[in-house]
């Protein structure tokens, strides 16, 4: 038997699963109460860009609903940077290390695909 933990939907459920050999599928044999689930939010994209060296990418598509910061900020890693709407909900894209905002590449209201460039930074 091996215990894992599943997220479905955002909640977490523990089960334990029983092997019954290679070419069989695992059979469900307990499950728990679901426990809360932190929400994850999708790291963005980081790669190099002309206008910074870093540049902070659209993790999903969406609408962008607001930029928290403007060229020349100073930013912490995990600060909120923008945040993007999708399926009305709103998901904060974060730094993924401290640094300068070097440019903004959207504005509110603006839509975007999944690896658009929302900024850059040094």
């Amino acid at each position: 038997m091996k215990n894992l933990r599943i997220t479905v939907n955002g909640t977490s459920y523990d089960v334990q699963v029983e092997e019954l050999g290679a070419s069989s599928a695992p059979a469900v044999s307990a499950v728990s109460a679901p426990t809360p689930a932190k929400a994850e939010t999708p790291a963005p994209a980081v790669s190099s860009a002309s206008a910074g060296n870093i540049s902070i990418t659209a993790p999903m598509p969406g609408t962008v609903v607001r930029v928290e910061v403007k060229e020349g900020d100073a930013v912490k890693a995990g600060q909120d940077l923008v945040f993007i709407e999708a399926m009305k909900m709103e998901t904060p894209v974060k730094a993924a290390q401290d640094g300068t905002i070097a440019s903004v590449e959207v504005n509110s209201g603006e839509s975007v695909e999944t690896g658009k460039v929302l900024l850059t930074m040094n």
